[in-house]
């Protein structure tokens, strides 16, 4: 009796159509590691100008967790899926992505210690985890893949992209 090889093992025939998407993905992760690593150099050197909120614990460890977590999350998102080191990763990139949200909750020099809309992502991570962990042990994979395309570009793209409007932190360090 023949067997079907595994879903994963067909190669896939995506149209260059079908893969802008992932582009853009890739391109908004690499934007915002780039902004980043700019920024946090430019820091380390003495070239930025000093800005206080740097120096709270909870910016520290939310950078501390968010900075690897883009790179890790667009490997992830890139390579094969399904097997040990695609959960093993997974699971590291998840972790990453609660300190990041956790310490959040405590970032709120911006509306003079009170909650931003900003705050709303820590929720968004929350839900968006919940819901991509019972989607894959259920089996739905498509359901899983679309929760964590979805926070990925909703809670770490985006946000990192705002976290360089003028006047932000991020923007201080990159061009201040």
């Amino acid at each position: 009796m023949a067997t079907l090889p595994h879903p994963q093992a067909r190669p896939r025939l995506d149209s260059p159509l079908s893969l802008l998407p992932t582009a853009l993905i890739a391109a908004g992760a690499v934007l915002v590691a780039s902004l980043s690593s700019y920024a946090l150099a430019r820091y380390a050197f003495g070239v930025a100008p000093a800005v206080p909120t740097l120096k709270t614990l909870a910016v520290a460890i939310h950078l501390a967790a968010v900075l690897p977590a883009i790179p890790l999350g667009l490997y992830v998102l890139l390579t094969r899926k399904g097997g040990a080191r695609h959960r093993m990763l997974g699971k590291i990139w998840m972790a990453l992505m609660l300190v990041t949200a956790g310490s959040a909750l405590f970032i709120r020099n911006l509306n003079g210690g009170r909650f931003s809309v900003l705050h709303l992502f820590v929720l968004l991570i929350a839900i968006t985890l919940w819901r991509a962990i019972a989607a894959a042990r259920a089996g739905n994979i498509t359901a899983h893949r679309r929760q964590l395309i979805g926070m990925f570009v909703g809670a770490l793209i985006l946000p990192g992209l705002f976290a360089f409007l003028p006047g932000r932190t991020m923007w201080q360090l990159a061009f201040g």
